[in-house]
């Protein structure tokens, strides 16, 4: 029997090791057949039970490589050899591992919340994830994301950002509107290149099984078998927000992710995120998260950093307050009240 076993491009570098060396291997384990891997075609000869029997030992080798990132000498000789295969037959283990990313790293949800983000994940197609930097919302979102297209329960991904710049002004960066781009969508690559090889990751992306674009882009589109990540949904306006939520199509998962303490809009310009966590929030099938500084997964000055500027922030709210009641006062000729909730408590 003779049969030629087609690989995924993406996966034969994985598969077959460097100069071969992983194909060099699998030979000396199948004595009896005859191998030959050129570009991604495995052509492998012999009795019809060893042939099968090799097929379906490639099949869970790329399963393998697919579910952790890395096939190792040690890999291939316990797949090959192995009776029970029920752990790769069933997808692997459930021990709160959403993904594994490159080289087998596992990935996981840590605090309570992201446990939280990943449960309502089975249970909602749209959910919005609010809270400060370094909370892991958009990793988190990303990693659900990766796990379904590995999963084959969606057929793409799709990232997006509002293109709002902090401070800064995109028209004065060298190159084309991709060039200009491209640094603005950097979390969002950062994050998928942590979490599977690079040769894959790049075939997606010209297949665009993976597309990241700014939010404009999704304009007029009806976004289906998809998972659909909004990115610093704070700086989307109101409009941009409506235009993006009605794009979902069938089959799809919407996650909007944003923190409201870090929005760059012009002040004329109300957040879309503050405007949709007031009027969707009572709608089934649609979910809140809401994260805070527990959350944080960074350095632990990140934590205390967010605790001094939200203290700040709280105290100059305080003094804006005092001085409107003062400067009330004086025009109308009465002591200053303040209405303040939190000079109220202050003065108690």
């Amino acid at each position: 029997m003779e049969k030629i076993i087609t690989i995924d491009p993406a996966a034969v570098v994985g598969l077959y090791g460097r100069q071969n060396t992983n194909i060099d291997l699998l030979t000396h384990i199948f004595p009896k057949l005859k191998i030959i891997a050129r570009g991604n075609d495995i052509k492998v000869s012999g009795e019809d039970s060893e042939v099968l029997n090799f097929e379906d030992r490639i099949g869970l080798l790329l399963q393998h490589l697919e579910e952790f990132g890395k096939l190792t000498e040690t890999d291939i000789l316990n797949i090959t050899a192995m009776e029970d295969d029920s752990f790769y037959r069933k997808g692997g283990d459930e021990n709160g591992i959403i993904v594994h990313g490159r080289e087998g790293k596992a990935i996981k949800a840590i605090t309570p919340n992201q446990k939280r983000l990943v449960k309502s994940a089975d249970k909602n197609d749209m959910v919005f994830v609010v809270g400060p930097a370094g909370t892991g919302k958009t990793y988190t979102a990303v990693a659900l994301a990766v796990r379904a297209l590995k999963n084959k329960q969606i057929k793409r991904i799709i990232l997006t950002r509002p293109a709002v710049e902090a401070g800064e002004n995109l028209g004065f960066l060298p190159g084309d509107l991709r060039d200009k781009l491209d640094p603005y969508l950097q979390p969002l690559y950062d994050a998928l290149w942590d979490m599977m090889p690079m040769q894959k990751l790049m075939s997606y992306m010209e297949d665009k099984v993976i597309e990241i674009a700014p939010l404009a882009f999704m304009r007029g589109r009806t976004l289906d078998n998809a998972y659909v990540i909004l990115d610093e949904a704070q700086n989307a306006t109101t409009a941009q927000l409506k235009m993006f939520l009605t794009r979902m199509g069938k089959n799809a998962k919407f996650f909007i992710t944003g923190d409201i303490t870090q929005i760059d809009l012009p002040k004329n310009q109300q957040s879309g995120l503050i405007q949709a966590d007031r009027i969707l929030s009572k709608i089934p099938g649609i979910d809140f998260i809401y994260m805070d500084t527990k959350d944080v997964v960074r350095h632990h000055l990140v934590t205390k950093i967010i605790n001094s500027y939200e203290a700040f922030e709280n105290e100059q709210a305080k003094l804006a307050e005092e001085r409107k009641a003062k400067r009330l006062a004086e025009k109308f000729g009465e002591p200053a009240k303040v209405e303040s909730d939190i000079v109220k408590d202050n003065n108690e």
